[in-house]
């Protein structure tokens, strides 16, 4: 009786939980991964580390649900019933000032992903498995349309090539990714290696 008790007092209410979770992307676009800290977390949501700890277990796992907390709906959701329609849909979720944002803070994460394999385990579980299995229910819903074949080579690379888009931009171009960019991505590099006409 006593343990659910203290669930309940320690359970976070969904305000607060996106204010946490808004407060540690802040941190991360401020001071990187490395030097984010529990303590800086605390302090910066009026919180108790102890709470911290006891909700998340550590700052991979906070880290990870900040920023998957911070992505619009599901991409499985979307269904316009064409794939060139699907992945214009989802790039129409967020304006060009988000996807800088966005953009940058992935900058940030990149090197950290590499240098901690519980933030990359995290990483992996929580943001890039889920998104890999929503992109396969979009594909398969364009396979069974016809519009893709079954035994197009592309298909395992179509996270590959969105998140290329997305994250080359800048380094390639120094230009922020922004939707009219990736929309013409989508139509001269990801659909064509799709089999999938544009016009």
């Amino acid at each position: 009786m006593a343990e659910a008790a203290t669930a309940r007092r320690s359970r976070i209410t969904p305000e607060r939980e996106a204010e946490l979770y808004g407060a540690v992307l802040d941190l991360l676009r401020e001071v990187g991964y490395d030097a984010l800290t529990m303590d800086a977390v605390a302090t910066r949501t009026r919180s108790s580390k102890a709470t911290l700890y006891r909700q998340w277990g550590g700052k991979a796992e906070l880290v990870v649900k900040a920023v998957r907390h911070d992505k619009p709906g599901a991409a499985a959701d979307i269904d316009t019933g064409s794939l060139r329609g699907d992945l214009h849909a989802l790039l129409a979720r967020e304006d060009d000032c988000t996807m800088e944002q966005n953009s940058a803070l992935m900058r940030g994460l990149a090197m950290a992903l590499h240098q901690n394999p519980d933030l990359r385990q995290a990483f992996r579980e929580q943001l890039i498995e889920p998104e890999t299995v929503e992109f396969g229910r979009i594909l398969r819903r364009a396979i069974d349309r016809g519009e893709v074949r079954a035994d197009c080579p592309a298909l395992d690379f179509l996270v590959h090539m969105m998140v290329g888009g997305f994250a080359t931009r800048t380094l390639l171009d120094d230009q922020p990714p922004t939707r009219a960019f990736l929309v013409s991505y989508i139509d001269a590099v990801i659909l064509p290696a799709l089999g999938v006409p544009v016009s």
